[in-house]
């Protein structure tokens, strides 16, 4: 199948008819008409069938459409790049970002940019961690905003901040306690453990090891928001990255830094052979100030 006929056979596929589909791809009907013949004979079997004034896709279609889907996704994502550069590359811009951020740091920060940029449009992409790499390398996203990035032979680092893994627990809890908590504190308690979380899984595994001593991880959540939904109902306690921990406590949520200090860095991310359009960087700029508002508060 050609690109084109995979485009006509998804809005055929969805639409149900040929002339809803000619209406959203903005063509005739004859021409789409055309279009299906010429990749169904391409092909050699049928994609529709048609029944009461409605084309029912056959057997055949159902495994072209999953099979497809990715490839229409990669037009879908070619077709946004080429709009993005004939509008002007520096005025739409593409974010990956953590949950976290996507909650309490991006909001902030594109209200405070479009305030002084009205022009300016974006997306918001939220993924884990993996995953918003993932984003850069298919370009699909500018910039990333992730935890505690290293060396990259790619990728081009910018360091933003630096934040602290912290004990997330219901209030009253832990009883005549300081300014910070030994993780060992977490040794003998339920314990809310994160999949999924990147270099922070990796920073509390390594402190976790030096303890040399069981966790009693009763829930695997795969964020920490979740974790956090977990603790407050008292299912246990957890260790979260202290911007989760700020957006999270209310009433029933306390936390406590740890001792030793547990850091990690906040840091924006590109590929580095695609530096950030000049707006792009105005925008990391703007993103730093909310974390460390966040971190501040």
């Amino acid at each position: 199948m050609r690109l084109r006929h995979i485009e006509v056979f998804h809005a055929i596929y969805l639409s149900g008819s040929i002339n809803a589909a000619a209406k959203a791809l903005n063509v005739s009907q004859p021409s789409l008409s055309k279009t299906l013949q010429h990749a169904e004979d391409q092909l050699g079997f049928k994609l529709f069938r048609r029944v009461r004034g409605r084309l029912i896709p056959t057997d055949e279609a159902h495994v072209v459409f999953r099979e497809s889907s990715e490839v229409y996704a990669k037009i879908e994502t070619l077709q946004q790049a080429c709009k993005s550069l004939k509008n002007g590359d520096a005025g739409h811009i593409r974010l990956s970002v953590l949950p976290v951020a996507g909650l309490a740091a991006a909001p902030a920060a594109i209200a405070r940019f479009r305030a002084g940029h009205p022009d300016v449009s974006f997306d918001i992409q939220t993924y884990h961690h993996d995953e918003a790499l993932r984003a850069l390398f298919d370009r699909t996203s500018e910039v990333a905003f992730v935890f505690d990035e290293g060396e990259h032979p790619r990728l081009k680092t910018l360091k933003l901040g630096q934040g602290e893994l912290v004990l997330l627990y219901r209030r009253g809890e832990f009883a005549n306690v300081g300014e910070r908590i030994p993780l060992s504190a977490i040794i003998g308690r339920d314990f809310v453990g994160i999949t999924s979380s990147g270099p922070l899984g990796d920073i509390l595994s390594a402190e976790l090891a030096k303890l040399k001593a069981e966790v009693r991880e009763v829930v695997s959540a795969h964020t920490f928001y979740v974790a956090a939904g977990l603790v407050r109902e008292g299912v246990g306690v957890a260790i979260v990255d202290e911007l989760t921990a700020r957006a999270m406590r209310d009433e029933r949520l306390e936390f406590k830094r740890l001792e030793p200090a547990v850091k990690f860095d906040i840091c924006a991310i590109h590929l580095e052979d695609r530096p950030p359009s000049h707006l792009a960087a105005k925008f990391i700029t703007e993103m730093q100030k909310s974390f460390e508002r966040i971190l501040a508060a």
